[in-house]
């Protein structure tokens, strides 16, 4: 399964480069159903250990990391036209849509920290890069499925803030859920459910728009639910 998802990750590339962003966005969909999986299925059989957080590290990084810094490269040259004609004007063009890459670097430098740094058992320090993916992921599916949206979409306000904003989530200390239940009672998960709840319900009225919300959110809600426990 891991390998599965580095290989969404190699493919999703190729078609970024193509210019079907729509298909890349929806492999890193796929491949974070296969990283979801991959842990519960590695401990039910007994091979959970460092070679496989290793390798989920290095899946991680293409999948989540290299294939997201290419949708929005393609997002800000031309999401219309295959990205190897754009690559190769930009040189005469503006550095900055390199600044996509940024993505790819934070996200590195995230699941280095992740894989020695101990305070993260409970909690997650910094935007996990599953969820920076799928932040990235849901705007050529925007795009497709809710063209009435393109404007705000393909703002270079929009792309130019999303990556600079993703990249310091990912390398911040700000404390965020982790979704390790220890029991399944109400009492013990409320903000869990109540956050699970809510993407449901935004998911159902606002599809694929409600993807970028649904991040918001759960960063919100554990800037909430942290500072209440500090507050007990």
């Amino acid at each position: 399964m891991t390998c599965g998802n580095l290989l969404c990750g190699c493919i999703g590339i190729l078609f970024a480069v193509q210019g079907d962003l729509t298909s890349a966005a929806w492999l890193i969909v796929l491949a974070g159903v296969l990283d979801f999986g991959d842990g519960f299925v590695a401990r039910a059989v007994g091979v959970s250990g460092p070679f496989g957080k290793e390798l989920d590290s290095l899946a991680d990084v293409v999948t989540f990391g290299v294939l997201p810094s290419f949708i929005l490269f393609a997002l800000i040259q031309d999401p219309f036209q295959p990205l190897t004609r754009e690559i190769s004007d930009t040189e005469k063009g503006p550095i900055w849509p390199y600044l996509a890459f940024s993505i790819a670097v934070c996200g590195a430098l995230r699941l280095a920290r992740f894989n020695i740094d101990t305070r993260q058992t409970e909690q997650f320090l910094g935007l996990p890069i599953p969820a920076n993916a799928l932040f990235v992921a849901s705007l050529p599916m925007i795009l497709t499925f809710h063209p009435q949206h393109q404007s705000i979409i393909l703002s270079p306000y929009v792309l130019y803030g999303t990556i600079i904003i993703l990249s310091l989530l990912m390398v911040s200390e700000l404390p965020l859920m982790a979704f390790k239940f220890k029991s399944f009672s109400w009492a013990a998960n409320q903000a869990k459910y109540s956050f699970l709840i809510a993407s449901i319900l935004l998911l159902l009225l606002l599809q694929f728009a409600a993807i970028p919300l649904i991040i918001l959110l759960y960063i919100l809600l554990s800037i909430v639910v942290n500072r209440k426990t500090k507050g007990m």
